[in-house]
């Protein structure tokens, strides 16, 4: 009996979990915001940007930023067959380069 309640919290748990990253790259773009065309990926492994662990990034006109308000790990398993460590995707997206960082990052598909 335990075991059944054991593993049915951990399934509302993981629902709960999902939800929110869901939730959170939902959000829609600003009509009034002009819409970037960029590559997504990982800054490190594809952009050749400094850094520890794997993290997001946009490459700009050439210039590749960090993104700041959305993880690499929020658009799935960054090492996974398509993930943004292994593929470089064209994207349209919205945000600002503040302090050499892409804030605000909403990706157009």
């Amino acid at each position: 009996m335990k075991s059944i309640y054991l593993l049915i919290v951990g399934i509302l748990f993981s629902v709960g979990v999902n939800a929110q990253v869901l939730y959170k790259l939902s959000e829609k773009p600003d009509p009034a915001k002009k819409v970037i065309k960029a590559d997504v990926s990982c800054g490190e492994c594809n952009f050749g940007l400094d850094g520890s662990d794997c993290d997001l990034a946009v490459k700009i006109g050439g210039k590749a930023y960090y993104v700041d308000g959305v993880g690499i790990k929020d658009y799935g398993h960054p090492h996974d067959e398509n993930g943004f460590c292994i593929a470089i995707r064209k994207a349209e997206l919205q945000g600002d380069i503040v302090d050499g960082r892409f804030k605000r990052l909403i990706l157009i598909y």
